[in-house]
């Protein structure tokens, strides 16, 4: 066994292990920090299929943006775990249910699992080849070259999409002090002083 099958099998692990804490750990907080952990394992899995731009990217989007994101907001919320459970117990047999037709479709389709004719597997981590193209000069040449159009139709509809949520959720309160910057630029400078003749003797 090699260096690289040892590292593969000790993230494999840790992904599952992690996975499996995620969803059986009774406080949410903990349950966000293992699938952190199953991120960054996962991760460390596409770097030794020489994808490291999809490891890191995993990295900064996932566990930098997303995960962090769900962490803050279940710290920040007053989740009443009593009544979580509760909900929880009653929804159980139909999760139930849903885990084992997942179980069985997953046991169909490696039960149907074959090789493409002309594809040769690798037996071990090390004997995969490095390509003379790196994988993020490929991606990016496969991007920006090949379906440039529909990615940028991609981020117009995401950009579109954002925008419209800010349109919607947007709400103009009268309570709160705006700057005019308009009335600051023309306003008169004789207009916006008042002198004041203070008696001796006399508060103002």
């Amino acid at each position: 066994m090699t260096i690289a099958d040892f590292t593969f099998y000790v993230f494999s692990i840790v992904v599952l292990t992690a996975g499996l804490f995620t969803v059986v750990s009774r406080n949410p907080v903990h349950s966000v920090l293992w699938l952190i952990l199953a991120f960054l394992s996962a991760a460390g899995l596409f770097v030794l299929l020489g994808a490291e731009f999809v490891a890191m990217l995993l990295i900064i989007v996932y566990v930098g943006a997303v995960a962090v994101l769900f962490l803050f907001v279940v710290m920040m919320l007053d989740v009443d775990f009593a009544e979580l459970k509760a909900e929880m117990a009653r929804y159980m047999p139909l999760a139930l249910l849903i885990g084992v037709v997942l179980l069985m479709e997953m046991g169909l389709a490696y039960g149907t699992w074959v090789t493409a004719e002309g594809v040769t597997v690798a037996e071990s981590m090390g004997a995969i080849a490095t390509p003379e193209v790196h994988n993020t000069a490929a991606l990016g040449q496969l991007i920006y070259d090949d379906y440039i159009i529909l990615f940028q139709l991609a981020g117009l509809i995401l950009l579109v999409a954002m925008i419209g949520a800010i349109v919607l959720t947007l709400r103009h309160r009268t309570w709160i002090k705006r700057q005019d910057i308009l009335a600051q630029m023309y306003r008169d400078p004789a207009k916006a002083m008042e002198v004041k003749d203070v008696k001796p003797g006399q508060g103002l």
